[in-house]
């Protein structure tokens, strides 16, 4: 996934009110921007880090900026969390995550469960459904080691429990975790941060509820998605 237009860069003066940023940019301009990004982003707020922004020219927009990567440890994080759908479809397409590039149609943002949407619904008249459900990781403690989640997310353990109801009713689910970054080997649960959130999982992996976990390579220009990588119980 290409940024266009180019994104810009600048200096992190703090996060606040948890979906604004204050900034710096290169130019010396101070700007408020949006951050895109329910989390506690842990570790990725330090003042004076440097980040990346994209700009829209979208009039109805109270803030033009958006915030899009932040340098921490070292390397390059991807905050927003608006982009790993699409990132999850790219590593679909290019046959990384099993076979469900085998699937014939692939939507996304569909209705299902009680009161919920679907990341990614692939649908094939031999195989059947097949309910994927995208999160977005950069949280890191352990150097190589991705975790998931950085807070807890009540929302996210029902998710779980409606893809393991989505396998009772006969078909397949799918949990996909995109790692925005390129510094992690593996990947874990965070019990620590949301012990009911691995609790949902463990029950959802019980029923028959497949996991993946997906790397991205990170820089200023795209973020692309590289490799799978391994899930550690």
């Amino acid at each position: 996934m290409k940024f266009s237009p180019a994104l810009i860069s600048g200096r992190l003066v703090r996060r606040y009110k948890r979906f604004l940023a204050d900034v710096v940019l290169d130019s010396g301009e101070a700007i408020t921007c949006a951050v895109p990004n329910t989390g506690s982003m842990m570790g990725l707020t330090d003042p004076d880090s440097r980040v990346w922004l994209s700009t829209s020219d979208n009039p109805k927009r109270k803030y033009r900026h958006t915030l899009e990567i932040v340098e921490a440890d070292g390397g390059l994080v991807g905050v927003n969390t608006g982009l790993p759908n699409k990132l999850a479809e790219e590593a679909i397409r290019a046959r990384m995550i099993g076979d469900l590039a085998d699937y014939a149609d692939l939507k996304r943002e569909q209705k299902y469960g009680q009161k919920s949407r679907i990341d990614i619904l692939l649908g094939d008249p031999e195989r059947g459904l097949a309910y994927v459900e995208v999160k977005n990781v950069h949280f890191m403690r352990t150097p190589g080691l991705a975790e998931f989640p950085d807070t807890v997310t009540a929302r996210g353990a029902r998710h779980l429990d409606e893809m393991a109801d989505m396998v009772r009713a006969g078909h397949r689910a799918v949990m996909v975790y995109v790692v925005q970054r390129g510094d992690c080997e593996t990947f874990s649960l965070c019990h620590d941060m949301d012990p009911a959130y691995c609790a949902a999982f463990d029950r959802a992996t019980a029923c028959g509820v497949e996991a993946f976990a997906v790397q991205c390579q990170i820089s200023p220009e795209e973020i692309t998605p590289v490799r799978t990588i391994r899930i550690l119980e």
